[in-house]
This record gives structure tokens, sequence and C-alpha cells, in this order.
């Protein structure tokens, strides 16, 4: 039996199409782990080379967020006109699995390897039904270690990704983490951690943490830091900018070989931090706290939400100003976009804001709803504009030019980011 799992490539023309460094899809891997023996499993990433549609397969898997959704479904139509089932998983499927249901033959609902077992029984027996979800959210004690053989020979950047918690005790309106994973902080045991990093050692000293918030439980994220010294690890993950004001933790992350995290300041004004549930950010103490991830060697991927209803045209200019008083490595400036499942959809649903359900314009680029605070186009033209003005040469030079040991992870990031852009913008005149 042969198992084909996919991952729809993302829309070209558009920034995360047009990234040179491409990561692979952890989950597929997970679901490859969490397959019976007795098949054989293929990767199809669309985002590195087309897909075979003559592929011989018995059962085809694909996961896709909601930009890639349109995709998906072209890809399942390919497959399933030759009489192979198609089952389909992800977010966007998990929040709208009737309108999955239209162009596949099943659906996940949510963490996958619980009932993934049960499905793949289902089809070898002739029963395949059109929903799997599991019953509660799925324990992380003794799950199988994800199969990153099926990356091999693969041009990604790196291959060793790895999750040790899974959801986050925040509820911001504009994520849909929390639906996915739900608000319970769950950790894996350390040691099976270690373990699996020990054996990820091989191939490679860079190391992505894919989880959402990897200090979410401070006392957990202290063991796992002082079990992975020594270990010869550079990584990279997720973290609240909060952990600024922890010193211990910060510089035991630092100890472990943390070279940048991807940190959340949403907005530099406290009352839209409030109104979107970010209660945790304090933007007051957005510089000290920047500060300290510097000075322990640590660099930042500052995410920035805007379109917020406190939003107005100035926001980008004082974005930008913080961005180079702050020396941020690397950001990035998403439209507040309001998917399927989340909080701010259904508010954006409910006062008749929402103007496009084109899921390929769901990218964090392109403006979906009606913004109070300026027009969409002012919305549109500052999110361009900053990110011109971000990754420019005089602004990469002040922001990172200068020795610190995250510059080995930054500045091919910013020349990723500005070459990917200027594809975008080239691809749009």
């Amino acid at each position: 039996m042969k198992l084909l799992l996919i991952s729809p490539g993302w829309p070209k023309g558009r920034l995360w199409g047009e990234l040179g460094f491409k990561f692979p899809s952890l989950s597929l891997a997970a679901i490859a782990a969490a397959t019976p023996e007795g098949w054989d499993i293929f990767l199809g990433d669309e985002n590195l080379a087309p897909l075979d549609f003559s592929a011989d397969a018995d059962l085809v898997g694909i996961t896709a967020m909601t930009p890639q959704a349109p995709r998906a479904y072209e890809i399942a139509a390919a497959f399933r006109s030759r009489g192979i089932p198609v089952v389909m998983g992800g977010f966007h499927a998990s929040n709208l699995p009737e309108e999955a249901l239209e162009h596949v033959d099943a659906v996940v609902v949510g963490e996958g390897e619980p009932v993934w077992p049960l499905l793949v029984a289902d089809l070898e027996e002739g029963k395949l039904k059109r929903s799997y979800r599991g019953a509660s959210r799925a324990g992380l004690s003794g799950l199988p270690r994800a199969r990153r053989e099926i990356f091999t020979g693969d041009r990604y950047l790196l291959t060793n990704t790895i999750q040790t918690t899974r959801g986050c005790p925040h509820d911001c309106e504009f994520c849909s983490v929390t639906t996915f994973f739900g608000r319970r902080y769950r950790e894996r045991p350390i040691p099976e951690v270690l373990g699996e990093l020990a054996e990820m050692r091989k191939d490679g000293s860079f190391v992505f943490f894919v989880d959402d918030n990897l200090v979410g439980n401070r006392s957990y994220a202290l063991e796992l830091f002082r079990g992975m010294r020594g270990m010869g690890f550079k990584w990279l993950s997720h973290a609240p900018i909060d952990l600024g004001a922890d010193a211990e933790l910060l510089q035991s992350a630092g100890e472990a070989g943390c070279v940048g995290m991807f940190v959340g300041f949403e907005s530099l004004s406290q009352k839209t931090l409030a109104a979107i549930g970010k209660r945790t950010n304090q933007a007051a103490r957005y510089l000290e706290q920047a500060r300290a991830f510097r000075d322990h060697g640590i660099g930042i991927l500052g995410s920035f939400v805007l379109g917020c209803d406190g939003d107005t045209p100035a926001v980008f200019e004082q974005i930008s100003g913080f961005c180079e008083s702050a020396r941020l490595e690397a950001a990035i400036f998403p439209i507040l976009t309001p998917y399927p499942g989340t909080r701010v959809r259904q508010r954006l649903e409910a006062d008749g804001r929402i103007v496009s359900n084109e899921w390929r314009d769901y990218d964090m680029g392109h403006v979906t709803y009606r913004p109070v605070g300026m027009s969409g186009r002012e919305l549109q033209e500052g999110h361009d504009r900053l990110n011109r003005s971000f990754y420019s040469f005089p602004s990469m030079f002040r922001r990172i030019f200068r020795w610190h040991r995250s510059l080995q992870v930054f500045a091919p990031m910013n020349l990723g980011f500005r070459a990917a852009l200027g594809r975008v913008e080239g691809g749009a005149r």
C-alpha cells in the first residue's frame, strides 16, 4: 500500500510563495509516524517541485493552511479523478470541514495522530468515513518520533524541526492556534524530547522548535534548556516579548544555543493590545525587553499586526521607527486576517466587515475586511511601503550589520525577504 502526503504550494506572486528558504511540514512527518506498518510513504511538496499527478498511490493525504486551500482542492480533484481517495487535514479543513468535504473523501478535524491509524484501518476495510475527529486533545507522552526521512533529498533550508508543546494559554482574537490546539498547555516528556534531539544532531546543528510558545511553562522550559546544554545546537523558536524580563530563563535559553526567537509584538498601542487579547505585552517595556534578548545573543524576528481597529495611517511610520530603534534583526508585518475559526472573524462577520472570502488572499498580505481607522487601500499601501522600507539596504545595515552571534541566521533571512519582496513587486507590474 502506498501513501502520498502532499503539501500544496503557496500562491506564486505572494511573499510566502516567493521565499527562497523552505521548511518541511512537520505535521506530515508526524502523520507518517502514525501510519501503520505495511505502507510505503512518499512526500510531494509543491513548494519545492511540481507534483507528479500520475503517481501511484492508494491514499493521498493533504494538509493546508487557508491560503493554500484552493490549490489543495485542485490537487484533490486531480487524484480523485483517477479513483484515488483523498483525505485533508490541517487548520483550514478543521475549521471548515463541510467546505473541505465538497472536495475530498474524508476530513481529519484537529490533531491527526490519535485518529490516523483508525482512518487507515477503515480505508483498508473499505469503510472510510467522511469525518474523523479525536475525542480529546492528543496526549503528548509516547508520541512516535516524526519520520523526517520522508524529507531526505529535498531542498529544505533544514529538516531538523521539532515540537515539544501544544496549546497556548493566551487567547489573541486573531490567532487560530488556540482554536486548533486549545488553550491548555501540554508538554512532551523532556527525556523523550532530548532523546529525539540527540538523534536529530546527526543531521545538523540547526534546529527549529515549531512550538507556538516554547516558554509557556517556565519550569518546563528551564529543564529543557538545561538538558540541551552541551548538545551543540543552534536553534530558533517562538516566545513572547516578556521573556526579556526573565533574566534566568533568557540566559538559560542562550546557554542552550538559542540564536533567535519569533516574537509577537503585535502593536505599539497598549489599548490595541488589550482589545485584541494580547494582555501580557507591555508596549512601554518593548525596547528594554528587546535589548535583553540581544544581550543574551538572541535575535528577534518581530511580528506587527497591521489594520487593528485602533490603527491609523500613522501606524506604519511608528512601527518603522520602533523597529530601527530596537534594532530588530528581522520582522514581518501581517495585515490583520480574519481566518476561519478565529474570534476576530466572528466579530467582523457580525459587523458585516468581511469583504472577501477568496482564500488565496488570506496570506496576511492582502486586505480582506473593511478597516475603521483608514481605508483598505491605505492599509494595503502602508503594508507594502513598510516592507520595502524595512528590507531596504540602509535599514538592514543600521539594524543588523554589526557583529552579533545571531547574524549568521538573520543576515541571510533579511536578504531572503528582500529578494522575495522584489519578486512580488516585479510580478505585480
